[in-house]
């Protein structure tokens, strides 16, 4: 009789400790679905706001849901619910309309409506330029782009968002272009390292407001010198301890 109830202890025991971890699956799930998402930082566009081995965190409550805020986007509805208008200056997280299933982030620099264009590597807003000043150097540890004393530019929008950008050259292919007009629910994105990002000056184009996955909001994890999240062993001398918990800007 002892045996049989140590064993239906046990049996319960064990019960409890997987309703615990499937409560705990689910919450996680939908933190990552409805409230936060974190991305990892994979390429050099986004420099020096963002650095290669960047982990951040994505509101993606910020703008409302659409079918990209959900796992393997099903078509459950169109459109976004819940929406609010992004701001001009926030970095977001967003799905390459070319190819949904690629997320891309980049800085939002032009609103439905919006005349945008570039002009010996001033950015114009309805034909006004944004202010450009001299902010230093910057020199990347990322291997792939080691950018060494890059100049560095700080923008200032007219909604008063400040931010850095780089322009390793003065003579880039996006440092001059044509016109381009935002059409009504689409939005206009730019990489802050202006001579090294893929973005809607170039094959990226305007991005539909349903393609919008989130806004950038902070940096909780950051190694350096291109070390892998899987080597443990080097993160004491690859941490870049200044970004931890870093608020986006």
């Amino acid at each position: 009789m002892q045996v049989s109830q140590n064993i239906e202890k046990k049996q319960n025991a064990l019960w409890e400790n997987i309703k615990v971890i499937i409560q705990a699956l689910l919450l996680a799930m939908i933190i990552r679905t409805v409230l936060f998402q974190p991305f990892t930082i994979p390429s050099g566009s986004m420099m020096p706001t963002l650095l290669v081995g960047d982990y951040i965190f994505v509101n993606k409550f910020a703008y409302g849901y659409s079918k990209y805020s959900l796992p393997f986007s099903p078509n459950l509805f169109s459109g976004r619910i819940l929406a609010s208008d992004p701001k001009r200056g926030d970095v977001i997280v967003f799905r390459l309309p070319t190819d949904p299933e690629v997320d891309y982030i980049k800085r939002l620099v032009g609103l439905p409506g919006d005349r945008i264009q570039m002009i010996n590597g001033v950015l114009q807003i309805n034909g006004q330029p944004v202010p450009k000043q001299a902010d230093g150097t910057f020199t990347s540890d990322y291997r792939l782009d080691p950018g060494a004393d890059v100049p560095v530019f700080r923008e200032t929008l007219d909604n008063g968002v400040t931010y850095d950008t780089l322009d390793q050259s003065p003579n880039s292919r996006g440092d001059n272009t044509r016109e381009f007009v935002v059409p009504p629910g689409h939005y206009f994105f730019m990489g802050d390292n202006r001579d090294n990002s893929l973005d809607s000056r170039f094959d990226v184009g305007y991005v539909p407001a349903e393609n919008l996955v989130g806004r950038a909001s902070v940096i909780f994890f950051s190694l350096g010198n291109d070390t892998s999240f899987r080597e443990f062993w080097k993160w004491p001398t690859n941490m870049r301890w200044d970004r931890l918990f870093k608020v986006v800007r």
